[in-house]
Formats: structure tokens, C-alpha cells, sequence
């Protein structure tokens, strides 16, 4: 397993470290997953995430050559911001979910999931067309997510200025320290690449001044809660974006098209067959992946791809894929719980909307 520039510190900080995706990481610490959880959703929490994959494309054509490879449209933003999208194969199924950032108009930086980095290392370099290359530079940066209410206030002492950055934004600060106001937890927040030797500094900094270390468990439950899908559970090579809900990132008449989109545009004409959607548990169980989702006559419709007990509402959720029409919102299903079924109702995420709270 891989460390992180900040594995000593977890250890020291009582951290529980397991193998996720090859890398050793704080699942969580003594304070436990849900205390970690509700810090993050009225405090501040801290996470190590070096262990996403990082890309960068630099040349006059950075902007056409990645645009070519995603679903979104990266010259729909300009430079300074930020956009979440989806790389698919020719099939339509999906390689990864990524947020690529524009640091300049020749300068993308792509961040990809830890377990498909190598993949996508290999993918993009064999797939792009330009002059414009992918470069790995995973093992350049250290990132740490700042992620809660109180996070504005904790940023803008080590960088002024920063907590006035608007949602999707970047700012390359100096060559060692890009800062990103992106998350996965539905909170405001901000992502800091830093160089590794100077990771830990900003980590102690930022846990003197009242951030709290959050491990992987609580980044699931809070990810949760706002229906934001994870790679492996949500996503794989045998989903595509219309059936997973991310048709809001596939343009689908985007100038130039993009690797995938013919396969798309005729899932699309014949229909898309499965959705994902949530599910708001009403029977007493909590439906975890790989669950059978059932009709209210016992035919399996699909099956459960991430489920948890919600820490800030009280009550399981879910998210499945479903076959139509049983979709619906509203619909009353079952999820068989360890041969038990359990009234589970079609919702549609986010399951928790945090507050809209001021600058």
C-alpha cells in the first residue's frame, strides 16, 4: 500500500488506516465516522485526498484536445473555473468521473479517481489527439480538501482572498499551491494542491486553527447525502451517463464530439432502460451495495449500488439502479435486506440540501 505525504500524521492522530485503492488511508479516527461526519456539516473538516490521480495537458491546444476526450463542454467555461464531467469508452460505458480545471488557456489540469489513475494515465495518452499530451502528476501534489461552514473562514487566514472565490473556481496561488473551491460533500469548501514536502505544514496549520481530520467512512455518508455517485459503486465500465443520471454533463451536440457520443446518441434513441435513482428507506434496515431492489411483487428490478444510515437525518438512504418504468419518484419498492424485504420509496437526491449560508 501507498502512503500518503501525510500517512505519519494520521497514524499519530490515532487514525484506523486500511487499503483503499492501493493507497493506505484513514477510514477513521478515534472521535469516530459520525462525530466526523456532523463536523463536517457544522464546523470545518479536513481530508487527505492525495491519493486522487492528477493530469495535466499544457499547449495552445490543451482546451480542444481534452474537450475531445469528455462528455461536458470545457470551452463552455473560461479560464478560472472548473467542470465536472465524464470520460467514456467507445461503448458509452463510463472510464471515470473527473473534474478538469482551467488554470490558463493553454494549462488543464484533469483530477481523477485514485483506482482508475493508471488507467486513465494510459487512456488519454492513447486517445488524444494534439499536440497537447497528458503529463502524470500524481506524485507532484498532495491535496487536501477543506470541506463546512467554517471552512471559508479557516482558508481565507492562510490565503486572503480566498474565501470570496465563487463555486468551480481555481486559482493557481504560486507554482507550489493551487487552490480550488470544488468538494464532495455538498458544503462550502475548498481543494489545496500542495507540493508533498510542504503538505504537512499546511495540514498542522489548518488542524490548529479548528479543522477536524475526517476519514474515508464519513466522506461516503456525506457524499451520500447530496447523491453524489462514487466510482466502483455508481459508475463502472457498464453504466453510461444517461442511465446514471449525468446527462446534465454529456453534450451530446457539443462542437467536435467526444469518444463515446455515437454509442450515447443511440442509447438515447432506443431509450435509456435502467435509471439511477435514491431511495428513502421506510422499513426498519439499512440497504447496503449489491442489495436486490424489488417490485411490491417480489420481481428483482435492480439492486442497490451505495447505501448508509443518514448521520445528519436520522434514516437510511440508498442509491440503485432500477429498471423503468419503476423509477418514478414516489414509488413504492422493497429492498431485500438479508432475505428480508424493506419498504424502500423512489426519492429524487439530494437527500439533504445544506443551508445556504453566507460569504
Amino acid at each position: 500500500m501507498k502512503p500518503t505525504p501525510l500517512h505519519d500524521r494520521h497514524v499519530a492522530l490515532g487514525g484506523r488506516m486500511v487499503d483503499f485503492a492501493g493507497w493506505h488511508m484513514p477510514i477513521q479516527y478515534p472521535a469516530g465516522q459520525v462525530e466526523e461526519h456532523r463536523c463536517v456539516r457544522t464546523s470545518a473538516g479536513l481530508f487527505d485526498v492525495s491519493h486522487m490521480g492528477q493530469l495535466r495537458f499544457r499547449g495552445p491546444d490543451a482546451l480542444d484536445v481534452v474537450n475531445r476526450l469528455i462528455t461536458n463542454d470545457l470551452a463552455a467555461v473560461p479560464v478560472g473555473k472548473a467542470q465536472y464531467t465524464a470520460f467514456c469508452r467507445d461503448d458509452g460505458g463510463i472510464l471515470d468521473d473527473a473534474i478538469c480545471y482551467r488554470l490558463a488557456e493553454d494549462d488543464v489540469m484533469v483530477v481523477v479517481n485514485a483506482s482508475n489513475t493508471a488507467r486513465m494515465v494510459a487512456w488519454t495518452a492513447e486517445r488524444a489527439t494534439g499536440l497537447a499530451r497528458p503529463v502524470d502528476q500524481s506524485e507532484g501534489w498532495a491535496l487536501l480538501a477543506l470541506q463546512g461552514p467554517e471552512a471559508p473562514a479557516l482558508l481565507e487566514r492562510i490565503l486572503p482572498g480566498g474565501a470570496a472565490m465563487a463555486p468551480y473556481a481555481v486559482r493557481a496561488v504560486t507554482e507550489d499551491l493551487i487552490v480550488a473551491s470544488t468538494g464532495y460533500t455538498g458544503e462550502r469548501g475548498f481543494e489545496l494542491f500542495v507540493r508533498p514536502e510542504a503538505a504537512g505544514a499546511l495540514f498542522d496549520r489548518l488542524v490548529a486553527d479548528g479543522a477536524h481530520p475526517i476519514g474515508l467512512a464519513a466522506r461516503d455518508t456525506l457524499r451520500l447525502e447530496l447523491g453524489y455517485a462514487l466510482y466502483g459503486n455508481e459508475l463502472d465500465l457498464t453504466t453510461n451517463p444517461l442511465e446514471a443520471g449525468l446527462g446534465w454533463v454529456t453534450r451530446l451536440d457539443k462542437a467536435g464530439g467526444f469518444i463515446g457520443r455515437d454509442a450515447l446518441l443511440a442509447v438515447k434513441a432506443a431509450g435509456v432502460q435502467r435509471r439511477l435513482v435514491g431511495l428513502e428507506i421506510v422499513g426498519r434496515g439499512i440497504a447496503r451495495h449489491g442489495y436486490p431492489v424489488l417490485s411490491s411483487t417480489g420481481e428483482v428490478l435492480g439492486e442497490v449500488t451505495s447505501g448508509t444510515q443518514s448521520p445528519t437525518l436520522g434514516r437510511a438512504i440508498a442509491m440503485a439502479y432500477v429498471r423503468r418504468p419503476h423509477d418514478a419518484v414516489g414509488t413504492t419498492l422493497a429492498v431485500d435486506v438479508r432475505g428480508r424485504p424493506v419498504e424502500a420509496r423512489v426519492a429524487k437526491p439530494p437527500f439533504y440540501r445544506p443551508p445556504v449560508r453566507p460569504l
